[in-house]
């Protein structure tokens, strides 16, 4: 078959399962479920892929609410990634509801390239990208192994075919001082919460000396329980990102010392964690990128290449970037003026113009399926720039 008319197929194909796809999205829009909570939405993508051919796989990488669901077999084995967790409070403010159903139009698409060429299609369920780093997670235990190719498409307010993340790393710290009247016998207390203040302070003074790109910010947690009472006890979370691991590292060193400062001029005991899981920077994969742009254009969408003053902040996709040529392209569904992981941005992932681009992103990923499987030269060139670029 000429390689025109499978991509006008693969469209027709998505088209086909348009309603469908929309009442998947807009039904785990309507069910926000947190990371590692997500079984309605497990249950739903799964069950549709499976009437459409897929085979499943529940619990991967020993996480109940992780999938895989796969087509054909052979090389190239191409993964669409999918997300589906909601934010705490707000919902799907981040559109996972629609890079779940996209991913899963796409895949269905893509079974027509893999029985014309061969192939295999790997639709795989990461859960928890926002608080916990799942497909992190996944990446230690194997989970991307075996892959030549790794494509993912999020909902944001431009149309671009790379991404700027950053690697980020969470932290976890508490201040214990000694609880006392505050009026009448404050030489008594040690303020816990002066403490987290004085490195709130600290940070501050760090930032104006640390790379540009690189970023810490977080909140308190605890913060005292009366006003009148020497806190005894203060709280918090920050996360610190930077563009590489190497001056993650570096960075993380200096931020602890901001808290260690802190605890030696207030005489509170700190104890801090970071966290298990860190998100790697993003990488690019310009080979695949240029293939998914030209596609996205095919459709009537101005698509960047790139966009260098947008900054995504940090996904678990990166780690997945590490280990096989990857994308990771935004789409549009609201104004720039629109911020992510706001009420306005959740509207915008249950709209009309969530879903136009939730059809368009599917068929550009399915039309892209279609010049790996079809092209073995293409795939590659797309794997020895990921190996140069190591």
């Amino acid at each position: 078959m000429d390689i025109e008319k499978l991509k006008a197929s693969v469209i027709g194909e998505v088209d086909t399962h348009r309603h469908q796809l929309n009442e998947l999205s807009l039904r785990i829009h309507s069910n926000p479920e947190l990371g590692f909570q997500e079984i309605k939405a497990v249950a739903w993508l799964t069950q549709y892929l499976e009437e459409n051919g897929f085979s499943i796989e529940q619990g991967i990488c020993e996480l109940p609410t992780a999938f895989r669901g796969s087509y054909g077999q052979g090389k190239p084995a191409i993964a669409i990634l999918a997300e589906y967790d909601a934010l705490p409070k707000l919902g799907h403010a981040c559109g996972h509801n629609l890079i779940a159903a996209c991913a899963v139009g796409a895949g269905i698409a893509s079974k027509l390239a893999t029985d014309q060429f061969g192939g295999n299609i790997l639709i795989i369920g990461t859960p928890a990208e926002e608080l916990y780093g799942g497909k992190a997670i996944m990446t230690e235990r194997g989970g991307f192994d075996n892959l030549d190719i790794a494509m993912i498409v999020h909902p944001g307010v431009h149309d671009t075919a790379t991404t700027r993340a950053l690697a980020c790393q969470a932290l976890e710290v508490e201040f214990f001082g000694k609880a006392a009247h505050a009026a009448a016998r404050p030489e008594a207390g040690i303020n816990a919460l002066e403490a987290m203040v004085q490195s709130f302070v600290a940070i501050n003074s760090l930032r104006q000396h640390i790379k540009d790109k690189a970023q810490v910010h977080g909140i308190i947690t605890d913060g005292g329980e009366a006003a009148n009472v020497v806190p005894a006890h203060s709280a918090g979370v920050f996360l610190v990102r930077a563009e590489d691991n190497t001056y993650l590292d570096e960075l993380k060193q200096k931020v602890i010392n901001c808290f260690i400062g802190a605890a030696t001029a207030s005489g509170a005991r700190l104890e801090y964690r970071w966290a298990d899981v860190s998100y790697a920077p993003l990488r690019n994969n310009l080979s695949l990128a240029q293939l998914f742009r030209q596609n996205m254009q095919s459709l009537g969408r101005k698509v960047k290449l790139a966009d260098p003053s947008i900054a995504f902040g940090s996904t678990d996709m990166g780690n997945v970037s590490q280990l096989v040529p990857s994308i990771h392209p935004m789409v549009a569904i609201a104004p720039e003026e629109v911020v992510v992981h706001s009420p306005q941005f959740a509207s915008a992932a249950a709209s009309e113009a969530g879903s136009r681009s939730l059809f368009d992103a599917a068929k550009a990923l399915a039309m892209t399926v279609v010049d790996l499987v079809a092209n073995p030269e293409i795939v590659t060139k797309i794997k020895e720039e990921f190996r140069q670029e190591k």
